[in-house]
């Protein structure tokens, strides 16, 4: 094909509204397509969340330490006594299934290995988080609402 008619036909499809544009002549072939800025600007906005997230995590951390201390004070003590249940994935942690429902846990309350105990949202996709262990809930290291980390500590179990 002519080198001519291949500049013709990027005009075109510039000035056209089309995505895509493609001749057969003969045995050759020659297919434009516009780049998609829309594909392009997806990851962009999908990293831009992630990168905030750390932002709001280390907030609620210190409000949390703030406010009470006495439960940092419990976290601290509570951690090396019982098992750390951590959380399999980053997203947004809820306590209860809907926001006027009661949370899952409360500190003090018997679980069993496989009990709902939250919920991780990621995605939009809600996931349940499980005990990985029988015993007692003796802190809650997360608030509803909260941005959580990979592997952050949720709650301990003993």
């Amino acid at each position: 094909m002519d080198l001519r008619k291949i500049k013709a036909l990027i005009e075109l499809l510039e000035k056209s509204s089309l995505s895509e544009l493609e001749i057969k002549e003969g045995e050759e072939t020659v297919r434009l397509a516009r780049t998609a800025t829309v594909s392009v600007a997806a990851p962009v906005y999908a990293a831009a969340p992630a990168a905030a997230e750390p932002a709001p995590r280390p907030s609620p951390a210190p409000a949390a330490s703030g406010p009470s201390p006495e439960s940092v004070g419990k976290s601290t003590k509570q951690t090396p006594d019982g098992h750390t249940v951590r959380s399999p994935m980053v997203g947004t942690f809820y306590a209860s299934p809907s926001p006027d429902a009661a949370p899952y846990v409360k500190v003090g309350q018997s679980v069993k290995a496989g009990d709902t105990i939250g919920i991780i949202e990621a995605m939009k996709m809600f996931n349940p988080i499980e005990a990985d262990v029988s015993g007692t809930v003796t802190a809650v290291l997360v608030e509803a609402g909260q941005a959580i980390e990979f592997d952050e500590a949720m709650f301990i179990i003993s």
